[in-house]
């Protein structure tokens, strides 16, 4: 693994850890906030719970989860995608920025908002990332590549030795039994 990943993993991962902790520890605080994102979801999607508290502490949970297998490197692809799909409804229902009127909090809720869109970015190229080892795609693809070189070498090895063969047979053929 490279020094970079070593380091940027946990470093990204921090910030889903703490929120995450927060989030199981106490929901209500962020209850009322993810509600207006929570409800509309819950509604179409049965694995969200009914109640936002819940909603809120399996984020949390999915943040925490996620956030330690990013910074250890334990199926940090899946990690990554877990805490991506948890940030962009938190960044819905906290980030809210024209909603707000005062001009300063305005501007303090666009600056987390696109925050949130930079660490998405960031989820999503460690999502991507393979760790410098060949991705299944490609390894399919050459697979495949490599399958097709051999049949047609076996045509042509078959083609090359079947000719002496083929000789002999006619030449046996005219001669008496």
């Amino acid at each position: 693994m490279s020094l970079l990943r070593l380091v940027g993993r946990p470093l990204l991962a921090s910030m889903f850890l703490t929120g995450g902790l927060n989030s199981l520890r106490e929901p209500e605080k962020v209850a009322p906030v993810a509600e207006p994102v929570v409800r509309p979801v819950a509604d179409k999607v049965p694995l969200v719970p009914d109640r936002t508290e819940q909603a809120v502490r399996l984020s949390g949970a999915v943040q925490v989860v996620g956030g330690l297998m990013l910074a250890t490197g334990r199926m940090p692809r899946i990690a990554a995608l877990a805490i991506a799909g948890t940030l962009v409804p938190t960044t819905l229902a906290g980030h809210r920025f024209w909603e707000v009127e005062d001009p300063g909090e305005r501007a303090q809720q666009r600056i987390h908002f696109f925050k949130n869109l930079s660490m998405l970015g960031g989820l999503l190229i460690a999502a991507d990332d393979t760790g410098a080892a060949p991705s299944l795609l490609w390894r399919g693809r050459h697979a495949a590549h490599d399958l097709r070189r051999d049949a047609h070498l076996v045509r042509r090895t078959a083609k090359v030795t079947a000719r002496p063969a083929v000789a002999v047979g006619g030449v046996r053929s005219k001669l008496p039994v």
